[in-house]
């Protein structure tokens, strides 16, 4: 492994933290020990100064809080995934108010609002009308605490700036994470003043990281969404990738073997995304980074700057 530049710092805008696979969990079975000790005292170590808990659903959410609770350094977004909105068919004003009550109880850990949005690849999870409901149902939530937009957007780009530009007046700003859309829809995200969040995913072909290479540097931020999304060697700015990790199989690992589990992205690997993304924009590493952790303190953290 090569040691990340002390230069930089790193926020993390989107980890999946509560997931079971950092409890050694995979498919419901365990292969190894819990061990999101370790993950997170290497990614400490390498320059990650915060890391974003991703919030999905009312009860991923309290959880997340919970998580954040334990670190200084870990903050959270509470929301309703688009495929979990089938959560408020039950009771919608009951489910609306339990989010408002953990973002109320919570201040100093509470972020921003979501994961929220729309996912038009996955209705097997949530139908279409639901999703563009609840999605709506969840923006005031923005203007009524001050916060900005955790947004999740997969093959709805049109219907999502739509109804954003409906209810502009409702939200503080936002970023949609884990961006693939194409270069019109990043214009038209762009317009309505929203930043992008860049990770592994938004890096899977030529045509992605053309677009990347086009953010603007005061609108970009980087993220892992682990433990998924990290940068596969099959991938077309793989080539760029200096810093390796050493890894090994999740029925081989242990907490002592000082490797990642293979296959499961984990925080540290945000330096990926930035040497990708340095590379292809033609830019100064360095210098991207101070540029991105500026633009993510100003949104998330502006009284912590």
């Amino acid at each position: 492994m090569r040691r990340m530049s002390a230069l930089r710092k790193y926020i993390d805008i989107g980890a999946n933290l509560t997931d079971g696979m950092y409890k050694g969990v995979y498919n419901g079975s365990r292969k190894h020990e819990p061990d999101l000790d370790v993950v997170l005292e290497r990614a400490w170590t390498s320059g990650i100064n915060k890391i974003i808990v991703t919030g999905g659903s009312l009860e991923d959410s309290k959880k997340a809080i919970e998580l954040s609770r334990t670190d200084s350094k870990l903050f959270t977004t509470v929301g309703c995934h688009p495929t979990r909105c089938s959560e408020f068919l039950s009771n919608p004003d009951d489910y609306l108010q339990g989010l408002r009550d953990l973002i109320s109880g919570n201040k100093d850990k509470v972020v921003a609002i979501g994961e929220c949005g729309l996912d038009y690849e996955r209705f097997h999870f949530c139908e279409k009308e639901v999703q563009l409901k609840f999605f709506e149902k969840q923006l005031p939530l923005s203007l009524e605490y001050n916060l900005p937009l955790f947004l999740h957007c997969r093959a709805a780009a049109d219907d999502l700036i739509e109804i954003i530009s409906r209810n502009r007046d409702k939200i503080t700003g936002g970023v949609v994470h884990s961006f693939d859309g194409s270069e019109q829809d990043l214009q038209k995200i762009l317009e309505l003043g929203l930043s992008i969040g860049i990770n592994g995913c938004s890096l899977r072909s030529k045509e992605n990281i053309e677009i990347a290479s086009k953010i603007p540097r005061d609108k970009l931020m980087i993220e892992t969404d682990c433990p998924w999304c990290e940068i596969k060697p099959s991938h077309p700015g793989y080539c760029h990738v200096n810093t390796k990790f050493e890894t090994v199989k999740k029925t081989k690992y242990s907490l002592q073997s000082n490797a990642q589990v293979k296959g499961r992205n984990e925080p540290v690997n945000i330096v990926n995304v930035l040497e990708v993304l340095a590379a292809v924009r033609g830019d100064d590493a360095d210098e991207l980074a101070a540029a991105i952790y500026e633009n993510t303190n100003k949104m998330f953290f502006p009284d912590r700057l």
